[in-house]
């Protein structure tokens, strides 16, 4: 009797384990660019069920087939709503949500009026604590679940936003700004100061929970080579954490940095020369490159961070998307707030189909320039920033096993979506009207490890 009693006590408690989620379910399992047919990048179930196990995808199927075999579980009914894997944001920067929107004539102006200030705050811890909590409040709010982030170079605010990501179970990527040269003194560290902040860091947070470490020298131009030297140093002590960088976002930044590296041939040859240019490395923007650095950072395994709200706000460039994609290159959406006017990924995929829209005016063979579709836009803010930040087999999809971060979409908000009544059988252009009208308001929910945060 004791024994029958235990059994049913067992399964009763593996039976509230289980849940399942109803709905119009996309995800995709490769980059729509190098298929032959779209319809091969992507898994589509109109009127799916995603079952969820212990924070885990356990099965995904039609909710006709698998409704049956998992009849004790759990159904929550997104019937008419649209679930996808929770968005994914390869480039941002936690302070410089209290600066959005600041007016800027260029990137190097900008960062000296606004951003510096901005980033000094956040050596008080409490301060940084209480901004961290409201960069995550809003993350969640926009439908996002993973990101790169940027902090300071205050080793408090890496504390701050790892302790708070670490109580909402968030996989987030982020490290310590690394800047001994060309920004004020209170921000300036030295490279031993960094080796051992950074190495204190690492050893503190990295794999603690869904937390990961990214050496972060801002850029080249903040850096002086003896700096990026360590960087590199601690990549090779410490094999499995990222690297991130900025990369050719501007052209007088370019320019500035051909003059303090007079001997590298290119923005990119400084990274490569430090031994910077590796498979975990993600560089934000990376606009001025010719096809030779596309080739290198395909052959290396790195990883583009394409930021277009930001680089249209600032006046910075067009990234070419094509020339990425043409050498395999990994890239993900950054929607790169500061310099970005929103923290939502739905904005982004706007921009991004606007920034490849105006390469024609920039190509001599403007027919040649394809503009961004629907199906690259939201593979860029899932699987695609998922392998571009080498998190492809955690997250963004709904591959068996992943870690069970998605999001419901509402296809009638804002309200200019629901006038126009679409829904999940035209399922092209209901993406793209959601990539072009979408903000804060479409996403409805949002889970992560399959526990609803929103």
């Amino acid at each position: 009797l004791i024994s029958i009693m235990i059994t049913k006590t067992l399964n009763k408690n593996l039976k509230q384990t289980v849940t399942g989620f109803r709905g119009d379910i996309l995800h995709f399992i490769s980059n729509p660019s190098e298929t032959d047919r779209v319809e091969d990048s992507y898994k589509f179930f109109k009127d799916g069920l995603l079952i969820i196990e212990d924070g885990k995808v356990k099965d995904l199927d039609f909710y006709e087939k698998l409704s049956n075999v998992y009849s004790d579980a759990k159904i929550i009914d997104y019937s008419d709503q649209l679930i996808v894997p929770g968005l994914i944001d390869a480039h941002i920067h936690f302070p410089q949500l209290e600066m959005i929107a600041s007016y800027g004539n260029q990137l190097l102006d900008w960062l000296n009026q606004y951003t510096f200030p901005t980033e000094g705050k956040y050596s008080d811890y409490e301060y940084s604590k209480n901004k961290a909590k409201i960069f995550i409040d809003e993350m969640i709010n926009h439908g996002t679940t993973s990101a790169a982030v940027y902090a300071t170079v205050s080793p408090n605010s890496v504390n701050a936003l790892f302790s708070e990501a670490l109580d909402r179970n968030m996989r987030i990527i982020s490290g310590k700004v690394m800047m001994d040269r060309n920004a004020p003194e209170y921000l300036l560290d030295t490279p031993e100061e960094s080796y051992i902040q950074s190495k204190e860091l690492i050893e503190k947070w990295h794999n603690k929970g869904r937390l990961l470490y990214a050496v972060t020298p801002r850029f080249a131009v903040s850096s002086t080579e003896k700096q990026l030297q360590v960087a590199s140093r601690l990549m090779d002590e410490y094999p499995t954490v990222y690297m991130q960088t900025h990369l050719a976002e501007n052209k007088e930044e370019c320019e500035f940095v051909g003059e303090l590296f007079p001997r590298s041939k290119t923005y990119l040859d400084v990274y490569e020369s430090l031994g910077l240019v590796r498979d975990k490395s993600i560089f934000g923007h990376s606009i001025y490159l010719s096809d030779d650095n596309f080739k290198l950072l395909g052959e290396k395994g790195s990883s583009i961070a394409f930021c277009p709200t930001s680089n249209l706000f600032l006046g910075s460039g067009l990234f070419d998307l094509q020339s990425a994609n043409k050498h395999k290159v990994k890239v993900g959406f950054g929607t790169d707030v500061g310099g970005g006017r929103s923290m939502s990924l739905l904005k982004t995929m706007q921009e991004g189909y606007s920034v490849t829209q105006l390469q024609k005016v920039f190509n001599s063979d403007y027919k040649k320039s394809n503009p961004l579709s629907a199906f690259e836009a939201f593979y860029l803010a899932t699987l695609g920033s998922a392998k571009a930040l080498n998190i492809e087999n955690n997250v963004g999809s709904f591959r068996i096993g992943n870690e069970a971060d998605f999001i419901v979409l509402d296809p009638t908000k804002p309200s200019e979506l629901s006038q126009k009544g679409l829904d999940s059988s035209k399922l092209e252009e209901l993406l793209f009207s959601l990539s072009i009208l979408g903000n804060q308001e479409t996403i409805k929910h949002v889970y992560i490890m399959g526990k609803q945060h929103k």
